[in-house]
């Protein structure tokens, strides 16, 4: 990147700062006129040619002023936004918002609305995907004679269930007997890490097949697995679209379904959120920006990315090997905002990093008080149970009766009086 003097940093600070607040291209005589800036308009578009050449900015239209270009507000960005305190009233909104909620999804949910209310941009939380997150509990409940409901539960309180075929595990009260088994190994395992504990313990027992913990770890191995297939992706929460409506950038049409195209394609924008997250942070608060081409998405080319991973230790990478070699806890997601590239940084960037780590302390806090989710959890496993033993009852009850021949009637007719 090009080393800027003095001058040049001073007139394209302003020049942003003024362009994020009018959302116009701005002219050597707005700077003028700006409080405590000292230097003549002559002066000012002397030092804009020289940034124009640069290619910091540029000039849309022949008569209008200039516009920061990606990589002038790259440069503005690292060097040169000014560094604010989050305002007070909206640390008690979002701490006020946070403290509402009693679990991890009701906090995700929450951070999202609250980023975009607070940023007038789109606020999002990627959710912490199955795979990392630590398991607390499992539940193993049989629906009918072919198929059994899993239920796992984080140490945060988040539920995820999964139907699997089997007919092979016995009735529940057998059931029972395997989830006890199991339960004594899931506390404190990621899903990952418990699958390839339960396959190598499998592999172990393989001829032990009509052994009660054999047959509970080959079928917690393949129920997990199944699980890991199909539900391990993160997802995305977006509470709100309709903070960008207040964008004069998105008064096109065109753009605005670009975005809206992009932002439905969730698989890729996670993939993309937790590349951005795998570079340099722009502070010690973890937070990064990507700004227009950076984020190799069409229809994202006019828009910044401003996020932050939660619910790891400071510093630790999402990649949750590369935070493993090096001792630290992984990030569970990441949570921020999008928006046109022409933003409040100065405003955005901080809040962003303290959403982030008021999250994680919240989340921490919530998987530190979950027996109360687990009791209530596994309460509605047994009322599961309940009614899947009703219904084969009553199942049973309708089959004896069709089986049952119909016993005959003796006639009601009176007999006829004598004459």
């Amino acid at each position: 990147m090009p080393s800027l003097s003095e001058r040049q940093k001073r007139v394209l600070g302003a020049l942003v700062a003024s362009f994020v607040g009018d959302a116009a291209p701005v002219g050597s005589k707005t700077l003028s006129h700006l409080p405590d800036f000292n230097l003549s308009a002559a002066s000012i578009r002397n030092t804009m040619s020289e940034l124009s050449e640069m290619g910091l900015i540029e000039q849309p239209h022949a008569s209008a002023g200039r516009v920061p270009t990606d990589l002038g507000l790259r440069i503005f960005v690292d060097r040169l936004v000014p560094r604010e305190a989050v305002a007070s009233a909206e640390r008690r909104a979002l701490r006020h918002g946070l403290d509402e909620e009693s679990d991890a999804d009701g906090v995700i949910h929450i951070t999202s609305h609250l980023l975009s209310q607070l940023t007038r941009q789109l606020g999002f939380v990627v959710s912490p995907s199955l795979s990392r997150v630590q398991l607390r509990h499992l539940s193993l409940v049989r629906l009918s004679r072919e198929r059994v409901l899993v239920m796992l539960i984080s140490q945060a309180g988040q539920i995820h269930r999964r139907t699997i075929e089997d007919a092979a595990s016995g009735d529940q009260a057998e059931l029972d007997r395997i989830t006890a088994i199991l339960n004594e190994r899931v506390a404190g395992h990621t899903l990952d890490e418990l699958v390839a504990l339960l396959r190598h313990e499998a592999e172990r027992l393989r001829t032990r097949a009509e052994d009660t913990i054999a047959r509970a770890i080959h079928l917690g191995e393949r129920a997990l697995a199944l699980t890991a297939e199909s539900d391990a992706a993160a997802d995305l929460v977006i509470a709100t679209h309709m903070a960008l409506l207040d964008q004069p950038e998105f008064a096109d049409s065109e753009r605005l379904r670009e975005l809206f195209a992009a932002i439905e394609t969730k698989e890729r924008l996670v993939e993309l959120f937790e590349r951005v997250l795998a570079g340099e942070p722009r502070d010690a608060g973890g937070v990064r920006v990507a700004l227009g081409e950076e984020l190799a998405e069409p229809g994202l080319r006019h828009c910044a990315l401003v996020a932050a991973p939660y619910g790891g230790d400071p510093g630790a990478l999402l990649d949750t090997a590369a935070s493993e070699r090096s001792g630290a806890r992984a990030p569970l997601g990441v949570l921020g905002v999008i928006g046109p590239t022409r933003m409040n940084y100065a405003h955005i960037i901080p809040l962003v990093g303290y959403c982030s780590r008021l999250v994680t302390e919240k989340i921490n806090e919530t998987t530190t008080t979950t027996t109360t989710t687990t009791t209530s959890t596994t309460e509605e496993s047994t009322g599961v149970k309940r009614a899947s033993e009703r219904s084969r009852s009553r199942a049973r009850k309708s089959r004896n009766r069709k089986r049952r021949p119909r016993a005959s009637r003796p006639s009601r007719r009176r007999p006829k009086a004598a004459r």
